[in-house]
C-alpha cells in the first residue's frame, strides 16, 4: 500500500571486527532492535558486490563472525603463494570460477571448479597458483574464527596480511 511503512526490517551492521544480524520491529508504533542468532544469505548476490579489481590478492566480506567460527565470501584476483593459518581450519566451497589449488605439497596440485569443497586443517600449507576462469569466488567457513592477520607466508617476501586480503563492505 502506498504510504505504509514495513513493520519488520532485517539489516546488518558491519564494523571492522564484527557483523551483527539484527531485526527492527515497528509493528507496535515504536521500533525495537533485536540481535538474532541466525541469518539467510544469497551468496551469489553478495559475491556480485565484490569489486572487479583489487590491489590485494583477495577481497572478502564476512557474513558471520563469531568466536567459534566465521563465514565469509571472498574473491581471488591473482594466484596466491604458499601460506598457512596457525589458528583455524578452513572449508572453502567454490561458488564460481576455476583454478588450481594444492594442500600440503605442490605435487598434490589439482583443478577446482564450482561445487567443489576444499578443506584443510590449521597449519596446512596451501596455495592457489593459477586462475583458469574468473571470477574465482569462495564461500569460506573458518573454525574457530580466523583473525585476518593469521596468515604466514612460506616465503616472507611473498607478502603480508595487509597485501593478502582486504575487507569489503
Amino acid at each position: 500500500m502506498r504510504g505504509t511503512q514495513p513493520t519488520k526490517v532485517f539489516w546488518f551492521f558491519f564494523s571492522k571486527k564484527n557483523i551483527s544480524f539484527c531485526s527492527t520491529d515497528c509493528s507496535e508504533g515504536t521500533c525495537t532492535v533485536t540481535e538474532v542468532t541466525y541469518g539467510r544469505f544469497d551468496l551469489h548476490a553478495l559475491a556480485a558486490t565484490l569489486p572487479d579489481t583489487a590491489s590485494t590478492l583477495l577481497v572478502d566480506r564476512y557474513l558471520t563472525n563469531r568466536d567459534s567460527a566465521s563465514a565469509r565470501i571472498f574473491r581471488v584476483y591473482r594466484g596466491t603463494p604458499p601460506h598457512y593459518h596457525v589458528h583455524s581450519d578452513e572449508y572453502l566451497f567454490v561458488l564460481s570460477g576455476r583454478g588450481t589449488f594444492w594442500m600440503n605439497s605442490e605435487a598434490d596440485k589439482a583443478e577446482f571448479g564450482p561445487g567443489d569443497l576444499l578443506f584443510f586443517a590449521r597449519g596446512t600449507v596451501h596455495a592457489l597458483p593459477d586462475i583458469l576462469a574468473a571470477p574465482v569466488v569462495f564461500f569460506s567457513v573458518d573454525a574457530p574464527r580466523r583473525d585476518p592477520k593469521d596468515i604466514i607466508f612460506v616465503n616472507p617476501a611473498d607478502g603480508t596480511p595487509e597485501s593478502f586480503i582486504q575487507a569489503h563492505g
